[in-house]
């Protein structure tokens, strides 16, 4: 990987944030890239590359200092979905924030200090990997169209139903399951779980096949009367679904980041090619339009970027900011997506082989504006919030 052509500058970020970059970035250059078009091929990304990751720290960013965490901020939640993003494979990318910011903040925030204390050290660690199963075949954004069920039972609860699209869900160790807990009619009562690998009634139905994020294990889960100890309800009964649309924000922060560092990369790619390929008795560079179309995108990644570093100082700072994330997650998937398409455009034949970074990384950002919350949902979250 190249260095970036000048360095991050914002009035946000502290020597713990360049720290923490300069950490993973290394990490990238030294253990992920040389090695991730392998992990593309085997579907995966190896648990020992997991663990050099808790070794490091990297898993316990916000996390509590007696479990093994750093207890830092949104903003260095950011620098890490920013250089995972810069990796270029954004299967690895989401596999580890899935495991950080998306799945494993439900034990933070909702867990009994019982469960935290089971649990935490391991998940920071990287010897237990977790998933979140939220999404149904049915029920993506529309979390109250939820189908899977959870029934008390003595000193047990048992779960029934199905969970499509989810990340981990072939090789995570942990699940923290969502359930409808309430009446009929009740669609927002809804209650999380954990649910340990192994547990009987709860089973791999099937590993998907998908267009990008080929080194995330993607699956369908399937619970059948699935009995899992009462102890295992994870918050209050009944308030999931706030649990769930509480953690949407940091999920919707992470992922801008992590598109506008994919975003970064494909211009810096596009941008030695052009100046190298030479095309009309010149390179590509001494076009015009080229260079004013990657000049305008490289405008608009920094925006974005400085738009994303902002509201992750002011999510630290405890204001609410869920008009500003959706805004960041309608833009950074959408604008993601338009830099991959010209930046492969921009390396003609070359671009539409699978062995150039630029066709992979145009692959893997599509779904930046699908997952997490469609662009659509999250420009109607901006616009109920205006008037």
């Amino acid at each position: 990987m190249t260095t970036p052509r000048s360095p991050k500058t914002s009035p946000f970020f502290q020597p713990e944030h360049d720290q923490l970059r300069q950490t993973v970035r290394r990490f990238v250059e030294t253990h992920v890239v040389p090695h991730a078009d392998a992990w593309e091929e085997a579907g995966m990304v190896p648990r020992e590359v997991l663990l050099e990751m808790g070794k490091l720290g990297l898993f316990g960013i916000r996390y509590d200092s007696k479990y093994g965490g750093s207890e830092l901020d949104t903003l260095a939640t950011v620098v890490l979905a920013e250089e995972l993003g810069r990796s270029g494979y954004g299967g690895f990318a989401v596999t580890v924030l899935v495991h950080t910011d998306m799945a494993s903040p439900h034990l933070q925030h909702g867990g009994t200090e019982a469960q935290k204390s089971r649990y935490m050290p391991d998940i920071i660690a990287g010897r237990t990997i977790t998933a979140v199963a939220m999404t149904e075949a049915d029920a993506g954004s529309d979390l109250a169209s939820m189908r899977t069920t959870a029934r008390r039972d003595g000193d047990h609860w048992t779960l029934n139903g199905s969970k499509m699209f989810i990340t981990n869900g072939v090789y995570g160790d942990l699940f923290f399951v969502a359930a409808k807990t309430g009446q009929p009619g009740r669609n927002r009562e809804i209650s999380m779980f954990i649910v340990e690998k192994g547990t009987p009634g709860f089973r791999v139905a099937r590993p998907l096949k998908k267009h990008g994020w080929l080194c995330s294990d993607t699956a369908e889960l399937v619970f059948e009367d699935c009995r899992i100890p009462a102890g295992n309800l994870l918050g209050q009964e009944n308030r999931g679904f706030y649990a769930l649309a509480g953690n949407l924000q940091n999920e919707r922060i992470v992922l801008g980041a992590q598109a506008m560092g994919e975003a970064e990369r494909a211009i810096e790619l596009a941008l030695d090619w052009v100046q190298s390929r030479k095309a009309f008795g010149g390179t590509l560079w001494e076009k015009q339009a080229i260079r004013h179309k990657l000049a305008q995108r490289a405008s608009e990644v920094a925006a974005t970027q400085a738009f994303i570093h902002q509201v992750a100082w002011q999510d630290a700072q405890g204001q609410d900011v869920v008009k500003e994330v959706s805004m960041i997650k309608a833009l950074a998937g959408t604008l993601v997506n338009k830099v991959m398409y010209d930046c492969l455009q921009f390396h003609g034949g070359m671009g539409f082989i699978r062995e150039t970074a630029i066709e992979r990384m145009a692959r893997d950002a599509r779904v930046q504006s699908i997952g997490g919350g469609a662009t659509e949902v999250m420009l109607e979250e901006v616009a109920k919030r205006m008037s």
